[in-house]
C-alpha cells in the first residue's frame, strides 16, 4: 500500500510543493512545528534510515543540499535551522518513507528534553 508521501509524489494527494527535481520533492508540513517546516522526501521509497543502502549516499547528500538551499530561500539560513530525520516509533516517525524535516524561523530550543536517570 502506498504511503501518503508516495501519493503526494504521484500527484494523487495535494501538497504545497516548494521544490521538485528528479530525485526529491519538498513540501510544507501540514502540521508545522515551526514557522518554516518543510519536508524533503526522496522519490525513491526508503522506509527508514535503517533501510538506506550504501548506493543511496548521493541521494541522502542531495536531500541535505536541497534543505540548505531551501533554508537560504526561506531566509532562515543566517539565524539558524534544524534538520531532523526520525527513525521508527521511539523517534516519532509517522510515515514510513524517509523524510528530512527542515525547521526554523524561531528559536527552537533543545533538541531533546534531558531527564534524570536513576541508578
Amino acid at each position: 500500500m502506498p504511503t501518503l508521501f508516495e501519493k503526494i509524489i504521484a500527484g494523487e494527494l495535494p501538497a504545497t510543493i516548494v521544490y521538485r527535481d528528479p530525485r526529491v520533492i519538498a513540501f510544507l508540513d501540514i502540521r508545522p512545528a515551526a514557522p518554516v517546516h518543510i519536508l524533503i522526501v526522496p522519490n525513491k521509497v526508503i522506509p527508514t534510515t535503517d533501510d538506506i543502502q550504501d548506493d543511496d549516499a548521493s541521494l541522502i547528500g542531495h536531500m541535505v543540499i536541497v534543505a540548505r538551499d531551501l533554508a537560504r530561500q526561506q531566509g532562515i539560513a543566517k539565524s539558524g535551522y534544524r534538520l531532523v530525520i526520525n527513525c521508527n516509533p521511539d523517534s516519532g516517525q509517522e510515515v514510513y518513507h524517509l523524510h528530512l524535516h527542515l525547521l526554523g524561523g524561531r528559536p527552537l530550543g533543545p533538541l531533546v528534553q534531558r531527564t534524570e536517570r536513576n541508578g
